[in-house]
């Protein structure tokens, strides 16, 4: 058996893309977009597998387009073959890379706008909606916790991961010449004791580990001490009368801080003022969100039992139009506009950020993951001043970076879900990290467990 990281390896942490080869089958895990480092355009181009025909199945452990984004280019390669995932993850996968599709075109004809002033030939998109179309109807749904056999020989069960609506671990079980091993992959895991979702699973036994370590270096400042000063910013800019920019990925972040300022009003913390969910594809999600009551956590029960229910479309104001969205620029503060994208890579929050990143009023929080050369980086870096569509802008605002909202595990959380597979001795290979996270964590795994992980390069084998 063999598996080949085609993504998230190599100190990189978006395009997660796995390949599973038996003597009799090929999976792909995940199937994801690069974002923000040099060269990903040419890596999203290229399917994970040369002959896509010769996929038996698709799993995919959650819906975020840096673990689906290249499914429609698989697609479009000719793979007609099954995609698993859970139904929450398949919805919002959908309306993630329907996003997707039309981010690609209108970014390409900005960049073909350039290439013909200068003389040069015009690129297709990364692909484009109707690309998008056919993914549908590959999907299965599966259930969490209940065995399915995904291809020849490859028995899949998935795990509650915390991450996201939806998301999962995933435990193959795999038999090749009469042998059977167990080889699980963590996907992307969530905090613990976090408000709106379940924690994640534990996954009981295996082989052979693929875990996540974007946070394998650090721990998460505690989440009280980040709801605090969340709240404390919330208040200050209200009696400023200035504007709170939330750069959010729309399936997740965006519901988790419309869910703390929903709170702040009802307990009268703060007067209550707009909050604009500036973001179709959020929309949307916050509808899925809906549709799934058995994903949340006790105490989001206990709030919606309670006539406090922040997704209800009550305690935000949605801006779906362009039109609408440009006319936040002419509002007056206090208010919030949450938009994506999450890394500042494109979307509508690149316009706000360009008309009041140079206003001492503006408090940007970003709350998320920001990728290497992602403008979310640079200002999390502190750069003076940053280009936004060509245009050089100072950067006056005050940049509030909150890692204690962040939707992935931190150092101890990652310990801890590891912690009963370790008992088993299992080779583990640390991938979706860059090499400052993935590194201090293998050191205290070996210190702790006495394993010694792999650190595999982009496209590097593992042979069990």
């Amino acid at each position: 058996m063999k598996i080949t990281p085609n993504g998230a390896a190599g100190g990189e942490v978006t395009g997660s893309c796995y390949l599973i080869e038996t003597d009799q089958a090929r999976v792909v895990v995940d199937c994801g977009m690069f974002q923000g480092s040099r060269g990903a355009d040419d890596l999203n181009r290229r399917p994970p597998i040369d002959d896509v025909n010769a996929i038996d199945a698709v799993v995919i452990t959650h819906a975020h387009l840096d673990h689906t984004g290249r499914i429609p280019v698989l697609v479009k390669a000719g793979y007609e073959g099954p995609i698993f995932a859970t139904s929450a993850t398949l919805d919002l996968m959908m309306i993630i890379l329907e996003d997707s599709a039309r981010i690609q075109v209108s970014d390409n004809e900005r960049t073909n706008r350039k290439r013909r002033r200068a003389g040069e030939d015009p690129l297709e998109p990364l692909y484009d909606e109707d690309d998008v179309t056919p993914v549908r109807g590959l999907t299965r749904e599966i259930r969490v916790g209940s065995p399915i056999d995904v291809a020849p020989g490859i028995v899949a069960k998935f795990f509650e991961a915390g991450h996201m609506l939806g998301s999962t671990s995933i435990e193959f079980t795999i038999t090749e010449n009469g042998k059977t091993k167990t080889v699980v992959f963590s996907g992307d895991l969530g905090p613990a004791d976090r408000p709106v979702l379940k924690d994640f699973a534990h996954v009981p036994n295996a082989d052979l580990v693929f875990m996540e370590s974007t946070y394998g270096d650090r721990n998460h400042r505690p989440y009280e001490k980040t709801v605090e000063e969340f709240e404390a910013i919330v208040r200050k800019v209200h009696a400023a009368k200035g504007k709170i920019l939330v750069p959010t990925f729309a399936v997740g972040r965006s519901q988790q801080i419309i869910y703390h300022l929903a709170v702040m009003f009802h307990e009268k913390q703060v007067p209550v003022f707009p909050i604009y969910l500036d973001s179709p594809m959020a929309l949307k999600a916050t509808e899925v969100y809906k549709t799934h009551p058995e994903l949340f956590d006790d105490e989001m029960v206990a709030y919606r039992d309670a006539g406090l229910f922040p997704i209800s479309g009550g305690y935000f104001k949605p801006s779906e139009s362009a039109d609408e969205s440009r006319a936040l620029n002419r509002i007056d503060g206090p208010c919030a506009i949450l938009a994506g994208a999450g890394m500042c890579n494109a979307g509508r929050i690149l316009h706000h950020l360009k008309q009041n990143l140079w206003k001492r009023d503006t408090h940007v929080l970003i709350v998320g993951y920001q990728g290497n050369g992602t403008l979310g980086r640079r200002l999390v870096n502190g750069e003076s001043h940053v280009k936004i569509h060509g245009e050089k802008i100072a950067v006056r605002a005050q940049i509030h970076t909150m890692g204690g909202f962040s939707a992935h595990a931190d150092q101890s959380d990652l310990l801890r879900w590891f912690e009963p597979l370790a008992q088993h001795k299992p080779r583990l290979v640390l991938t979706h990290g860059e090499d400052r996270a993935r590194e201090p964590l293998a050191e205290i795994i070996e210190q702790k467990h006495g394993i010694k992980a792999i650190l595999p390069a982009l496209g590097e084998t593992i042979t069990l």
